[in-house]
């Protein structure tokens, strides 16, 4: 899946990222994407506006474990 070239993987891990989100019960995953995310080139901005897109479409609780997901990405970053 990751070799195909329609997408460019910073757009892969996006979407991945908000998969993941809306599925909600995949935390070890989602942050794996999330740090992914980073990796590739998105910034927190960009993270941070996905997960909010979540919020509309997968529900607020959702969106939420998601950003709590990030901001433990981000402290695991800084350590």
């Amino acid at each position: 899946i990751y070799s195909r070239q329609a997408l460019d993987v910073k757009s892969r891990e996006i979407a991945t990222v908000a998969a993941l989100t809306a599925l909600g019960h995949c935390r070890p995953q989602l942050k794996v994407h999330l740090n992914a995310a980073l990796n590739v080139g998105c910034s927190e901005d960009e993270v941070k506006e996905v997960l909010l897109q979540m919020s509309v479409y997968a529900g607020f609780p959702a969106a939420l474990n998601g950003m709590f997901a990030f901001k433990e990405v981000l402290q695991e970053r800084q350590a």
